[in-house]
């Protein structure tokens, strides 16, 4: 039965490659988010402690 499932009725071969690009496309963007955040997060931190 899990051979059929992985098959996905003969189209197994488009979706499981599908499902993996979009997989890595978001961890992707979960790692620029991250990033940016860092990034941002430094620069505050700088500002803040140069003061008015």
């Amino acid at each position: 039965m899990s051979g059929d499932f992985l098959a996905m009725g003969g189209y197994g071969a488009f979706i499981w490659p599908a499902y993996g690009v979009s997989a890595l496309a978001l961890v992707g963007i979960v790692w620029q988010s991250w990033a940016a955040w860092r990034a941002a997060k430094k620069k505050l931190d700088a500002l803040e402690q140069d003061g008015p």
